[in-house]
């Protein structure tokens, strides 16, 4: 397989089991992924597993990639959702962890990386809850699900042009409403846009 075949080739070849299209994604795509985990995970174990659990649902769910979706925007959803989901999941524990050992100011494992990632993300979904409700739904179906425009029109009976209307509007909301806080603002980009 020659090193130029583009991501929707790729794409073709992947859903149809292929190891070596497989194969060419990860070294196209691994280290990229690791270098955007490590910068919020702030662990190279963590960044490194985060990239294998990435990898591992695209080979698990190869014969549902859309045709025309962007590859790039699926695997960072699929790696935003995982990093979003062990900040929730680190959240808990901390919470369990603070009323276990209550009065111990030592006890805290929580970078200060962390918490700022933890509040721009409370931040960003405080932003998109604000969003009128058909709004909020397209938002969250392209940038969450990582569902594509022809996906969410199908589904919401919508021509694909009012979708990029809807996504578009979201956006601009989200960036007007971050634009004082400059940390947010690039991380909302590099997570939502890039």
């Amino acid at each position: 397989m020659k090193e130029l075949d583009t991501d929707n080739e790729l794409i073709e070849k992947l859903r149809i089991g292929d190891v070596e299209a497989f194969d060419l994604v990860y070294h196209r795509y691994a280290g990229k992924l690791y270098a955007f985990s490590l910068k919020y995970l702030r662990s190279k174990e963590e960044a490194e597993e985060l990239v294998q659990s990435v990898f591992l649902k695209v080979w698990e769910n190869q014969k549902n990639i859309k045709k025309d979706t962007s590859f790039k925007s699926y695997l960072f959803t699929i790696a935003y959702n995982e990093i979003c989901n062990l900040f929730r999941r680190r959240k808990y524990q901390q919470n369990f962890f603070d009323k276990s050992m209550i009065g111990n100011p030592e006890a805290s494992v929580e970078t200060e990386d962390q918490i700022d990632f933890q509040f721009v993300l409370e931040q960003v979904e405080q932003i998109i809850s604000r969003l009128p409700e058909k709004q909020k739904t397209i938002f969250l179906k392209s940038r969450q699900e990582g569902k594509s425009t022809k996906e969410i029109a199908d589904e919401l009976g919508l021509s694909p042009g009012t979708v990029d209307n809807y996504i578009s509007e979201s956006l601009k909301f989200i960036r007007t409403n971050l634009k004082d806080n400059q940390f947010s603002l690039l991380l909302f980009i590099s997570l939502f846009i890039a």
